[in-house]
C-alpha cells in the first residue's frame, strides 16, 4: 500500500464525517458506488455468524430513499451529531477493491446541550476508484454494542 492511497482513504472518511456532522444528508449517496451495500450489523450478530442488521441498504438508489426519508417523512427528535474516526487502516486488496477499516465513535448531543456517545464500532469497508474519486462499493458498520439509546435515524 502507498502512503498516497492511505492518505486518500483516511481523507475519504474525513470527508464522509464532515458530511454527516454537517447534516449535508443529500451529499450522502455520493460517496458510494451505484451498487454499492451499506449495513450496520451489530458485533454480537457478526461474531456469531447471525445476519441481524439494523440497516441494509443495497444499491445508491437504496441511499437515496434513505434521504428522501429522512427529510422529508421521518420524524426525530432534534440533535446535532458528531462522528469521529480514527486508526483508519488499509488492509490489503480483494480484485478491484481495497479492504480497509477504521474506528467510529458516533456522539449526540441535544437540544439542551446535552452530549452522549451514541455509538462506538467499527468500519470495515470495500473502496474502489471511480471517475477518479475512491468510493464505498460496501461499508459494513460493525458497532461493539448490541443496542442504542435511541432509534437510529442518521447514517452512522
Amino acid at each position: 500500500m502507498s502512503a498516497e492511497l492511505e492518505r486518500r482513504v483516511v481523507e475519504l472518511n474525513y470527508r464522509y464525517a464532515a458530511c454527516l456532522d454537517g447534516n449535508r444528508l443529500k451529499d450522502w449517496p455520493d460517496f458510494f458506488t451505484e451498487d454499492c451495500r451499506y449495513l450496520i450489523q451489530p458485533r454480537d450478530n457478526l461474531e456469531q455468524g447471525l445476519e441481524g442488521y439494523w440497516l441494509y441498504f443495497e444499491g445508491k438508489r437504496m441511499l437515496r430513499d434513505r434521504v428522501v426519508s429522512l427529510l422529508e417523512v421521518n420524524i426525530y427528535h432534534i440533535h446535532y451529531e458528531r462522528r469521529l474516526v480514527s486508526n483508519v487502516l488499509v488492509a490489503g486488496r480483494e480484485g478491484d477493491a481495497w479492504l480497509a477499516r477504521a474506528n467510529y465513535m458516533m456522539l449526540h448531543t441535544d437540544n439542551e446541550g446535552r452530549s452522549r456517545i451514541f455509538s462506538v464500532g467499527e468500519y470495515r469497508d470495500r473502496i474502489v476508484e471511480a471517475g477518479g474519486e475512491l468510493r464505498f462499493s460496501e461499508r459494513h458498520v460493525v458497532p461493539d454494542t448490541f443496542t442504542v439509546q435511541s432509534h437510529i435515524s442518521m447514517p452512522i
